[in-house]
């Protein structure tokens, strides 16, 4: 049933509707709202955190969801779904993809990206999993693990990728992902205009999420005033 829900987001657009605690917009009862939002200008799926939003989410709109956990350990950078008690949250609300940092970076307790994968795989066989990766070569991994989605959400946002810009000679990274995994890769992090998200389907991805660019309306207002203060 998950994965017959997961087909619907091909060739369409998956809006992530966060709000991290420090942040204006930051309630599940908010979140659930803009996910209203999203499915109504014709988003496809919704990409949430915590499992609190996500009920609400789930409440609020029939849509599938990529979900994930953010949680800081002090072990450890790693914090997009980092350890087996985030999986069991997100499975617990039937979650219909799980995303989780699929970096280099060890976990905390010092846990392998492998071990970790293996761990959810043995509990969990069936659970789609997507990888949030931030180079190629950690997509080529993530394939190599057979995850069933390679993400490229943390491209510039680790020390590792610190260079790099998913929109660099047009989406070169995202090109030469596309060449080299077998499994189906989720364009996520900077594809922030309309004309972006129509190149990158271009390509051949299979779906695409657009977060800030939709959802956050401080950084939305800012690039309004950075205009002006030019």
């Amino acid at each position: 049933m998950k994965r017959n829900r997961v087909e619907s987001v091909h060739k369409k657009l998956i809006v992530s509707c966060q709000a991290l605690p420090h942040e204006p917009l930051h309630s599940s009862f908010i979140m659930g709202r803009m996910a209203m939002a999203a499915k109504e200008g014709g988003a496809a799926g919704i990409r949430a955190n915590t499992r609190e939003d996500i009920e609400e989410i789930r409440r609020r709109v029939d849509l599938p969801v990529i979900g994930i956990v953010k949680r800081d350990y002090p072990d450890s950078k790693v914090f997009i779904t980092p350890t087996m008690k985030e999986i069991e949250e997100l499975v617990e609300v039937g979650t219909e993809i799980i995303a989780l940092d699929a970096t280099c970076r060890l976990r905390p307790g010092n846990k392998t990206l492998d071990e970790f994968y293996r761990e959810i795989r043995e509990k969990y066989p069936d659970q789609l999993l997507m990888a949030d990766c931030s180079t190629l070569e950690e997509a080529l991994h993530a394939d190599e693990l057979g995850f069933d989605f390679i993400g490229t959400t943390l491209v510039g946002y680790t020390e590792e990728s610190k260079e790099l810009k998913i929109e660099t000679d047009d989406f070169a990274l995202i090109k030469e992902i596309l060449r080299k995994v077998s499994h189906r890769v989720i364009a996520e992090g900077n594809i922030n205009t309309p004309e972006k998200v129509r190149r990158v389907m271009e390509l051949g991805v299979y779906s695409i999420v657009v977060g800030s660019a939709i959802t956050r309306p401080q950084l939305i207002t800012r690039t309004f005033v950075d205009a002006l203060e030019a």
